[in-house]
C-alpha cells in the first residue's frame, strides 16, 4: 500500500508499483471510463518554479478525473512575496482541497510540506533532488515500450550534476540490475554521493564524456538539457549533442527519453526518429499521475508529528529547505556516507 504521500520513489514496493503500472495503463487505454472518479475532489498546484508538462499534466489528470483544481503557477500572485512561511502557505491550501503537487526551489520542500499538510503531499519537483512523479513517467514508458525495467543498458547524458530527473530515475533503475553509462562534461558529472549510491546498490557504472563512447550499446538514452537555473554552465561538445548520424549506429530498438523542455542537446531531425518517444512520454504522465492521485486519495490521511529538534543541527546543504524555514530543524537518517539530512538527503555539519 502506498504511504500517504508521494515524496520520493523509493517508497514504492515491487507491488506498489505493479498496481500503479496496471492501474495506469488501464487508464491509457480507456480514460473516458475514469472520467468521474474524482468527482467532487480538489487538486491544489503550488509551483514555485516554473513549469509546462508537469503542472498541466496534474491539471489535465484531476480534470481527466471529474475534479478540480486550485492553485498559483507563479508565486510572485501569492503571498510568498509577503514574506509567507512555506509552513503557513500549505496549511491553509491544504484546508481548501483534496491532494496537493507542490514544486519548489527548495530540497526537502515537499518532506517539510508533508508535516504540515492535513492531505496528501506529492513531490512535483524540489531543487536539484528529485522529481519522483517524472521517475513514474520514464518507468511507465520505458516499461510500456521495453516490456521490463530489468536488466537495462542505460545512457544518461547531458546535466548529470543538477538534472533531478537522473538522480530519481537512476536509483529504481539501479534496483533492477540496469548498467549505466553516465555521458557529461567533468564539470557537470553525477555528484559522487549519488554515484556511490548506485555502486553500493549493485549497478555496473561506467562514465565517458562522448556519446560516441557508449550509443551502440544502449537500450534507453536519457537526454537533458543544460540546468542554467541552478548555476551550470553550457558545455560546448558535438559529443554530448544527439545527432541524425549517432542515432544511425544505435540500435534499432533504443529507446530516446527526454524530461523536456529540450534545448539544442537534441537535433531538430531526431524528432522524426520513431525511436524518439520525449512527446509520447510526457503525454503518458498523465495516465499515471491520475493513477497516482487516485491511489492517495482513496483512503484516510495520517497528519505528521513536525520534528522540531532542540538540537539544531544544520544541513550543509544552502539550497535545503531547513536553511529557510523559521524553526524547522531536520531529523537524521542513514544514508551513504553516514547521517544525513532526512529531508534533501546531504550529509550534516555537527
Amino acid at each position: 500500500m502506498l504511504p500517504t504521500d508521494f515524496l520520493d520513489e523509493s517508497v514504492l514496493t515491487d507491488a506498489d508499483w505493479e498496481d500503479l503500472y496496471d492501474l495506469a495503463r488501464r487508464i491509457h487505454r480507456d480514460p473516458l471510463a475514469f472520467s468521474s472518479e474524482a468527482q467532487g475532489k480538489i487538486l491544489g498546484t503550488l509551483f514555485y518554479e516554473p513549469s509546462t508538462r508537469t503542472r498541466l499534466s496534474f491539471e489535465t489528470a484531476m480534470l481527466r478525473l471529474g475534479g478540480q483544481v486550485i492553485g498559483f503557477a507563479d508565486p510572485s500572485s501569492s503571498s510568498v512575496t509577503k514574506g509567507e512561511t512555506l509552513k503557513d502557505t500549505i496549511k491553509i491550501v491544504s484546508s481548501y482541497c483534496d491532494i496537493l503537487a507542490l514544486r519548489t526551489p527548495l530540497e526537502g520542500g515537499p518532506h517539510a510540506a508533508s508535516l504540515f499538510s492535513s492531505v496528501p503531499v506529492i513531490n512535483a519537483g524540489d531543487g536539484s533532488h528529485l522529481h519522483p512523479t517524472q521517475t513514474l513517467t520514464d518507468l511507465f514508458c520505458i516499461r510500456h515500450r521495453a516490456g521490463t525495467l530489468t536488466g537495462l543498458t542505460v545512457g544518461f547524458c547531458g546535466d548529470l550534476l543538477n538534472g533531478r530527473t537522473v538522480h530519481s530515475l537512476s536509483a529504481p533503475l539501479a534496483r533492477r540490475g540496469c548498467t549505466f553509462y553516465f555521458v557529461s562534461a567533468p564539470s557537470l558529472a553525477l555528484p559522487k554521493h549519488l554515484k556511490q549510491q548506485l555502486v553500493l546498490a549493485g549497478a555496473r557504472v561506467c562514465e565517458c564524456e562522448s556519446l560516441n563512447d557508449c550509443i551502440e550499446k544502449l537500450d534507453v538514452l536519457y537526454m537533458t538539457r543544460t540546468q542554467r537555473e541552478r548555476g551550470s554552465e553550457a558545455v560546448d561538445s558535438d559529443g554530448l549533442r544527439l545527432t541524425a548520424d549517432k542515432m544511425a549506429r544505435a540500435r534499432r530498438e533504443m529507446l530516446v527519453l527526454h524530461p523536456l523542455p529540450k534545448v539544442d542537446e537534441i537535433a531538430p531531425e531526431v524528432d522524426d526518429d520513431p525511436r524518439a518517444l520525449y512527446f509520447a512520454q510526457a503525454k503518458g504522465g498523465v495516465s499515471i499521475r491520475m493513477a497516482l492521485m487516485l491511489r492517495l486519495m482513496e483512503r484516510p490521511y495520517e497528519q505528521k508529528r513536525v520534528p522540531y529538534s532542540f538540537e539544531k543541527r544544520r544541513c550543509t546543504n544552502p539550497r535545503c529547505v531547513t536553511a529557510f524555514e523559521p524553526g524547522l530543524y531536520p531529523d537524521a537518517e542513514a544514508g551513504a556516507f553516514g547521517e544525513c539530512c532526512a529531508y534533501c538527503s546531504h550529509p550534516f555539519a555537527h
